[in-house]
């Protein structure tokens, strides 16, 4: 593959990061949790075409059909929750926001967004034999995307001020129906 084609695959895995490090920027994120979040999101983006080259043909056929309703439901789970605490803290005085950039929503939302990038490590695997080089490109990629996502999602967290996560827990459903489709 030529470096143009793989960073043209590489911005399209990377679409659902950028989405994804949009509706978490507008819970407010810091320098620490978009590094922490880009660093996840890069490092999952690089590792799952790798293991989908290696395990690919014995977990393809397991999780084949059930790979997209499982990202739909953990989008789905962590939306609902950012709306939920959204909601919440309309009511309250004291804005506390949940960190999504840690714990379990770190590691699912890691997970959900990189299950394209599993599938086209097993398709990759068919065709090139240095899948290597092309996995740090998709990684980086997805890193700055993530980076830029949070950036402008913390934009639009400043004119929303306190429903900035309610939007956010909306974007993720957005972003895991269009992974469905």
């Amino acid at each position: 593959m030529r470096f143009w084609e793989i960073l043209l695959l590489a911005i399209a895995l990377g679409i659902d990061t950028f989405s994804v490090g949009m509706a978490v920027g507008t819970a407010s994120a810091g320098a620490r949790q978009m590094f922490r979040l880009s660093w996840h999101f890069g490092l999952f983006q690089f590792f799952m075409p790798l293991l989908g080259w290696q395990f690919g043909a014995v977990l393809a056929t397991f999780l084949g059909p059930f790979n997209r309703w499982l990202a739909l439901l953990i989008f789905f789970f962590v939306g609902a929750r950012m709306i939920q605490e959204g909601i919440k803290n309309t009511h309250t005085t004291g804005n506390a926001v949940t960190d999504r950039t840690r714990g379990w929503s770190l590691v699912l939302l890691s997970l959900a967004t990189s299950m394209d990038a599993f599938g086209t490590g097993i398709g990759l695997g068919l065709l090139v034999s240095d899948l290597l080089y092309i996995c740090i490109i998709i990684g980086v990629t997805a890193a700055v995307m993530t980076f830029t996502g949070m950036l402008l999602g913390n934009l639009l967290h400043r004119f929303l001020t306190f429903r900035s996560e309610i939007v956010g827990g909306v974007l993720l459903w957005l972003v895991g129906f269009k992974m469905f489709a």
